[in-house]
């Protein structure tokens, strides 16, 4: 088998397995009580919270434990959105290719009243800082862009994007969930007042992400209960899944510049592998891309075609966004770029990892290009047959 879906989930790594073996068998008492066991709870809890605190470049107390990026994209949207209500500011800016967890956000607030502007992302799939500067009002009280794309890997100039908020005063949130991990984020240097990211995407547990909301950023609560996460996320700490995510997230910004190299050859090796299958259209810019993300339409084609004639040769591969993948409408990220609906349909999303090898990208290149040939040959056959039906 060759895993080709690292932007669905990824491997948990022996380090963060450990971490977590360790927290169950040491730390299994609850962090809020005030005995011995469960203060030491505390302690190993507050030291994954300053070991996340360092990567990403803010102070502990800005750190807030959810149950994965979506929570947190929640988390930060409504939040900001309460702010903005309470300041008389309805307007909010995106982009068209957000991830579900923020455009149906959106789509809540929308009908509450706000006004929504989603900006274009043209054929690359990068929206400018130019673009938000135009957009943004005086009745702004949010701009959320992602860092990068979850479906076709395009980075967006989120340091740039983070000054034009800072200047004009609007808060500024990025779903952070691809890029953590994989590329270098530092919240401050990027001007960042929230940012979401989720464990499992950089070898880490399922079940457990983090939102950093910068000093001063007041959260809403979306779970009422106890008083933990300073009072903004009640419930028991999944202690366990926090350490693994700490262990997960240190682990990968050790190795990050020359699994960052490794990987982006496997990327351009793959791309310009599929290139030579006729009428295959890469998504997305080429270079301004994640270093593992591959995304092609094959005209002729249909996405589901393609992954189970690819799960029948060993390959694991996907259309688009896990989240949706049990659908057969056209990508909204495609549809976005520019592609027709019908294009979009045949796309697929081929992402790659550190363990994966030139040989494995090398198989890959020819089980996808004997499948465009196959699904083609067979959509000839339908469509010759349907014409001489007629």
């Amino acid at each position: 088998m060759i895993y080709a879906d690292h932007a669905a989930t990824t491997k948990i790594s022996e380090t963060a397995k450990l971490a977590m073996l360790s927290a169950m068998e040491k730390d299994w008492y609850n962090p809020s009580s005030l005995y011995t066991p469960g203060q030491q709870a505390s302690g190993t809890l507050m030291d994954a919270r300053v070991r996340i605190a360092r990567c990403l470049g803010c102070l502990p107390k800005e750190i807030y434990f959810t149950s994965g990026g979506s929570e947190a994209d929640n988390q930060a949207i409504l939040s900001a959105a309460a702010i903005g209500k309470r300041q008389g500011k309805m307007h909010i800016i995106s982009t068209a290719f957000e991830h579900h967890a923020v455009l149906h956000t959106l789509k809540k607030l929308e009908k509450e009243g706000f006004e929504i502007t989603l900006l274009d992302v043209g054929e690359k799939g990068i929206v400018s800082p130019a673009q938000v500067e135009k957009a943004i009002r005086p009745d702004t009280a949010l701009v959320t862009v992602m860092y990068a794309n979850n479906e076709i890997g395009t980075i967006q100039p989120i340091s740039e994007i983070g000054a034009v908020c800072r200047q004009n005063g609007v808060l500024f949130h990025t779903d952070a969930v691809q890029a953590a991990g994989h590329l270098p984020i530092n919240v401050e240097e990027d001007q960042v007042d929230m940012l979401s990211l989720s464990a499992h995407k950089f070898n880490g547990p399922k079940g457990i992400g983090v939102l950093y909301a910068k000093t001063g950023v007041f959260l809403t609560n979306l779970i009422e209960g106890g008083g933990q996460e300073r009072g903004k996320r009640a419930g028991t700490e999944n202690l366990p899944a926090i350490v693994g995510m700490a262990a997960a997230l240190e682990e990968a910004l050790a190795f990050q510049n020359e699994r960052l190299v490794y990987v982006t050859q496997l990327r351009n090796q793959l791309i310009e592998g599929l290139k030579n299958i006729p009428d295959a259209i890469l998504n997305g810019d080429e270079k301004s891309r994640l270093p593992g993300n591959v995304n092609f339409c094959f005209k002729g084609t249909e996405a589901e075609g393609l992954l189970l004639l690819l799960d029948n040769k060993g390959i694991c591969a996907s259309s688009g966004s896990a989240c949706t993948s049990g659908f057969l409408d056209p990508s909204h990220v495609l549809l976005a770029i520019g592609r027709d609906p019908q294009t979009a349909r045949g796309s697929l999303r081929l992402t790659l990892d550190y363990e994966n090898t030139p040989e494995e990208v090398e198989t890959i290149i020819e089980a996808v290009t004997d499948t465009v040939r196959i699904l083609r040959g067979c959509y000839c056959l339908l469509y010759t047959s349907d014409a001489a039906d007629e």
